[in-house]
């Protein structure tokens, strides 16, 4: 019995060691991947959508200035993401697949692709952090809050660790 408990702690060791890393295809100097394999066995952390913190609680509630400009509320997002991935040992190196829905900021008819851009790169495909998900980003009519301007929801994998 305990040669049969050894071998199947050591099968068990084998497979943990020998799992694949997340592989990220796209070209070199674009934001995103064009796409991200994840192997098997891993674990995947689902964060759900996301909104921003109010940087001015005093603003009208319902109101942009309550949470500023696409840039800055795409910040605020990244970093709950960022806390909320490090709750499961993972950090946002370790995202797979991103959804960013952007709504247009009042007076425009388009939404602020730049702005979510902007704070998007201070995050994905720097030097501290090179690992870029796959990626879609969509304009949408309105979010829950009128002052939201920019929701994201995140997918992360544990792989090859």
């Amino acid at each position: 019995m305990r040669h049969v408990v050894l071998a199947v702690t050591m099968a068990g060791l084998a497979t943990m060691s020998s799992a694949q890393p997340v592989e990220r295809r796209g070209a070199a100097d674009a934001p995103i991947s064009s796409s991200v394999a994840v192997p098997v066995p891993t674990r995947l952390v689902y964060v759900s959508g996301t909104v921003p913190d109010a940087v001015d609680p005093a603003a009208p509630a319902g109101s942009v200035q309550r949470f500023g400009d696409t840039a800055t509320q795409t910040r605020s997002i990244l970093r709950k993401i960022e806390a909320e991935l490090a709750a499961h040992h993972l950090g946002l190196g370790d995202v797979v697949m991103m959804r960013v829905f952007l709504v247009a900021p009042p007076g425009q008819a388009r939404m602020d692709f730049a702005g979510m851009m902007s704070a998007y790169r201070e995050f994905f495909g720097t030097a501290a952090q090179p690992n870029r998900p796959a990626r879609s980003t969509m304009q949408v009519g309105a979010l829950v809050d009128p002052g939201w301007l920019v929701e994201i929801e995140a997918t992360a994998a544990e792989a090859g660790r």
